[in-house]
């Protein structure tokens, strides 16, 4: 029995690994697509033309950053239903709104006519009936001392050189975002749990989370549907 078949995972699930910056999302999404047979969908960090200019200067390359981000991923999701799930995805799509759009709204670094135009796109591409919602975001969260040392010792320079105050700006928007989500199942998984580089075994552990949540999730809808 395949480890799919042994937690009562669908297999065309569209699973999104959600979390902050460092918290473990792309180790999890390719420890997941492995344990399952499913294919991945990550971010375009390193092709991305606009990343290297933002952590320069926010204020000028905020709102093209989130833009790119916005199509990429909308452009991910519609492929992933239209290949018939069977996918974990490193970070959803609600982030860059929830989240990142609005903290340089909010500081400053993007203007108030730049975010009222990408909200405004945002809701007319994902906020619709129309728009496939993934089956279940998985929610990584750790304390900001964990967060920090992993993004110390993942070493990209970008990050390394961005001041401390800035991740503990964004740790604490992620935590008031995930408080308010609700576009899908949400699944919260502490860092501190299981350690997926030195313990491969501990994916298992994971995998019979997921199952059981998304079991439970599938009859509360059907309850919600007879009503």
């Amino acid at each position: 029995m395949n480890l799919r078949d042994k937690y009562h995972i669908p297999n065309d699930s569209v699973i999104t690994i959600a979390g902050t910056v460092g918290v473990g999302k792309s180790t999890m999404t390719k420890a997941l697509a492995n344990a399952l047979n499913f294919k991945t969908s990550f971010e375009k960090v390193d092709t991305n033309p606009y990343l290297e200019k933002f952590y320069d200067d926010f204020e000028r390359w905020s709102f093209h950053l989130q833009v790119y981000f916005l199509a990429e991923r909308f452009k991910e999701q519609k492929k992933m239903f239209e290949y018939g799930g069977g996918f974990i995805q490193d970070r959803s799509i609600y982030e860059d709104t929830g989240i990142f759009a609005k903290m340089h709204y909010d500081k400053g670094t993007m203007s108030p006519t730049d975010y009222e135009t990408y909200t405004h796109l945002f809701e007319a591409m994902v906020m619709t009936p129309y728009f496939p919602h993934p089956d279940l975001l998985i929610y990584l969260e750790g304390s900001l001392e964990e967060v920090l040392s992993r993004i110390q010792v993942r070493g990209r320079e970008m990050e390394k050189s961005t001041p401390v105050s800035y991740w503990e700006e964004m740790y604490k928007r992620y935590n008031n975002w995930i408080d308010n989500f609700n576009a899908c199942p949400i699944l919260r998984i502490n860092i501190s749990d299981y350690d997926l580089m030195k313990e491969e075994d501990s994916i298992e552990q994971i995998l019979e989370k997921v199952g059981s949540f998304m079991q439970h999730s599938r009859r509360h809808t059907r309850k919600e549907l007879i009503k």
